[in-house]
């Protein structure tokens, strides 16, 4: 019976393992020979002592972080999610370092889009651990969830490492946000002009210069920016949108197909056609009153007007471009007249203020308040445009941003996927950094916070966005039934516990570790764990089922199958394996099924060998303990 630790995907053994697979002759008793791989790849070696490329001081150990495996978890929070039971989306607290390590099993090669909007390294705007020499202690120090001495490091351009520490921050975690990508996924960047070469030069050595897709311009402001005595230099109105794609394996990077990739599941005298919405809100700096008008005796009720003016509507409600449904007027979309492709992102250079990040702080004002404490907001349309580019609304495709802040990409995959009948899912991380009203630039969200009845930290501010922005697109489109919730999760210490002798003491050691899980876990911690391990997604199905008086627990239609009981003797042995063999033939799985048990639930090692014994005779091979 295989015995199960606290610990993440080995990124390490996985590349050597696939450097064996390729070239097996390079390895010697598990060990690289660095002769044989340099003859194995003939000239394609550079040995130049100096060579193009970006370095600075702590790149190595920076590679080296991403390389190490995390000793965390990641712990379910049913109570703060919303539609647990359903739901396909998270939103995950924690070090988002530790958390791509966490994900690299469960979610490797399956995300479609990665969008980043980084700290832009202003001198004041990003906290990063001093000490990783115990990144989980150091996390759970750093946001005050135990006491500790680790200190919250502002990155000021005093510290004489400025662009260094921004670089070591983004670098381990750019490293492993790529393993995650699909062969045809993309990953976007915001980044303004401070850090915008280095970010071009990291990713071209991430992901490889031929995998460069492009660097987009958009125009992030239209209001004069207040620069004091700098008046006279050029303002920043615009900023960047990086874009690299995992591979050219599945064809280049395209922009949107307007025709082959988008659903059109409507159809009138033979012409197929989808349908969006043609209503908006009207709160926002572009608001006319003429623009609420009737149309067949139509007018959009309070908190919206048409998106266009009179003469536009009328037209397409002349044209047959008008639907009615249950009231609501749609536009249609006719699939024969959409099958050129465009380039989406050709709004990112307009003066139309809805795209803007004076836009998007309106959008959040409207759905938070002006109370909430954050200064610069992407808006939705930005991330709904790049959502647009490459995914498909039917295939269930995963878009992640590991930076969530307030939460804008959640929001956007839901307006989208309510615009397009799509089904995709959104997975947010965020630090949920202590907020100290004390501090000026802290004090507006964390009294939000305080208002809202929420521990004062940024993530909560992400949560209490998305529940919100979920209700605002259900009343927006109130034919959605698309998925609007979110499952939470919070990265803490492993729930195994991991094996730390006293050397003073070994006999009392060996008692204290007796019982491998850690005092005060649950079953679901524990459940949730276990999916990290074995690599299965975090919003699978789990069933329970007693068998023989205790609870069995069936994940992913029985592709993982986990008994936690405390105690597992002899006599139990028998009718427990017997009706989990049962239940396996029940569920009939698709996949060859896992099994894992409590280890010190055993009497004795008797019984684990019988019970393993019994299973692998019914072809239950894969039977391990924890």
């Amino acid at each position: 019976m295989e015995k199960l630790n606290g610990q993440s995907a080995d990124v390490v053994a996985d590349n050597i393992d696939q450097l064996k697979a390729l070239f097996p002759e390079a390895l010697t008793e598990g060990k690289i020979d660095f002769d044989t791989l340099k003859q194995l790849l003939g000239g394609d070696i550079d040995e130049r002592e100096e060579k193009y490329g970006l370095n600075w001081h702590g790149k190595r150990r920076a590679r080296q972080l991403a390389l190490t495996p995390s000793t965390g978890t990641l712990r379910p929070s049913p109570e703060e999610s919303v539609d647990w039971d359903t739901t396909q989306n998270l939103m995950i607290e924690g070090d988002n370092l530790e958390v791509l390590k966490l994900l690299q099993k469960s979610y490797a090669g399956k995300v479609k889009l990665i969008y980043i909007d980084p700290p832009y390294n202003t001198g004041n705007d990003f906290v990063y651990p001093d000490n990783f020499q115990d990144n989980i202690k150091n996390y759970l120090e750093l946001t005050g969830q135990v006491e500790g001495g680790a200190k919250i490091s502002s990155n000021t351009e005093a510290s004489g490492r400025f662009h260094t520490d921004w670089l070591n921050m983004v670098y381990p975690r750019l490293k492993l946000a790529r393993n995650l990508l699909s062969e045809d996924g993309v990953l976007f960047i915001s980044i303004n002009y401070r850090e915008l070469a280095h970010v071009l030069r990291l990713c071209d050595e991430i992901f490889g210069e031929e995998n460069f897709v492009g660097n987009v311009t958009w125009k992030a402001r239209v209001k004069p920016v207040n620069i004091g005595e700098a008046k006279y230099r050029p303002q920043g109105e615009t900023e960047y949108v990086v874009i690299y794609q995992k591979s050219d394996k599945e064809g280049k990077f395209q922009p949107l197909y307007t025709g082959g990739v988008r659903s059109y599941p409507h159809e009138i005298n033979g012409r197929k056609y989808r349908l969006t919405t043609i209503l908006k809100s009207n709160r926002g700096a572009n608001f006319r009153n003429t623009m609420s008008f009737e149309i067949d005796g139509y007018a959009p009720p309070d908190g919206q007007r048409w998106q266009g003016g009179e003469e536009e509507i009328k037209r397409l409600n002349i044209e047959g471009y008008l639907e009615f449904r249950d009231g609501t007027p749609f536009k249609r979309y006719y699939e024969d007249e959409e099958g050129a492709e465009h380039d989406p992102f050709y709004c990112f250079m307009e003066s139309d203020w809805s795209s803007t990040s004076e836009a998007g702080k309106a959008e959040l004002n409207e759905i938070l308040g002006n109370d909430h404490g954050f200064d610069t907001v992407k808006p939705t349309r930005l991330l709904k445009t790049l959502i647009q580019s490459i995914t498909n609304p039917g295939n269930n495709e995963i878009v992640v941003d590991f930076f969530a802040g307030s939460g804008t990409t959640g929001h956007a995959v839901m307006a989208q996927n309510s615009a397009d009948g799509g089904n995709r899912r959104y997975v947010l991380v965020q630090l949920p950094e202590p907020l100290d009203p004390e501090n000026k630039d802290q004090k507006t969200a964390a009294n939000f916070c305080d208002q809202i009845g929420k521990p004062r930290t940024i993530a909560e501010l992400t949560k209490e966005r998305l529940r919100r922005a979920a209700k605002k697109v259900k009343d927006d489109n109130t034919l959605f039934a698309g998925d609007l919730g979110f499952r939470v999760f919070k990265l803490d210490s492993s729930n195994i516990r991991a094996w730390e002798p006293n050397r003073d003491d070994l006999e009392q050691t060996l008692l204290d570790h007796a019982e491998h899980i850690v005092s005060g876990r649950s079953e679901q911690d524990i459940l949730y764990e276990l999916l990290l391990k074995l690599g299965l997604d975090l919003t699978v199905p789990i069933e329970q089922k007693p068998i023989a008086g205790k609870t069995v627990h069936s994940i992913g239609a029985g592709a993982l199958l986990v008994c936690l009981s405390d105690t597992i003797d002899r006599d139990a042995i028998e009718p427990l394996a017997q009706g989990i063999v049962a239940w396996h033939n029940e569920l009939k799985p698709a996949v060859d099924t896992r099994l894992v048990f409590r280890d010190s639930a055993f009497a004795d090692d008797v019984a684990k060998t019988n019970l393993t014994a019994i299973l692998q005779q019914q072809g239950l091979d894969d039977v391990r303990s924890l």
